[in-house]
């Protein structure tokens, strides 16, 4: 991991398109603006744990049966045409 400090209104260059600006520094608190092209996905680390513990909870809450037989229905509907 890469320890940088920064002032406010500095900014941090990551490779040639994505700038990382301080805005503003409050008590705990530090608001920064990203400048990165539109492809490039930004997510806050506590999101994505949020998403992957989700994504646990409703894998546990998966009934085979029902997924079997969801599977089943649309096998046959590619198979007869039906969409």
């Amino acid at each position: 991991m890469l320890v940088i400090s920064r002032k406010l209104n500095e900014k941090i260059k990551i490779g040639e398109n994505i700038e990382i600006y301080i805005i503003s520094i409050d008590k705990n608190q530090v608001k920064i603006g990203i400048e990165a092209p539109k492809e490039v996905t930004i997510l806050r680390g506590e999101l994505i744990e949020n998403i992957k513990e989700e994504n646990k909870k409703a894998v546990k809450n998966i009934n085979i049966e029902n997924l079997k037989n969801f599977s089943k229905v649309i096998n046959e509907n590619k198979s007869t045409g039906k969409s």
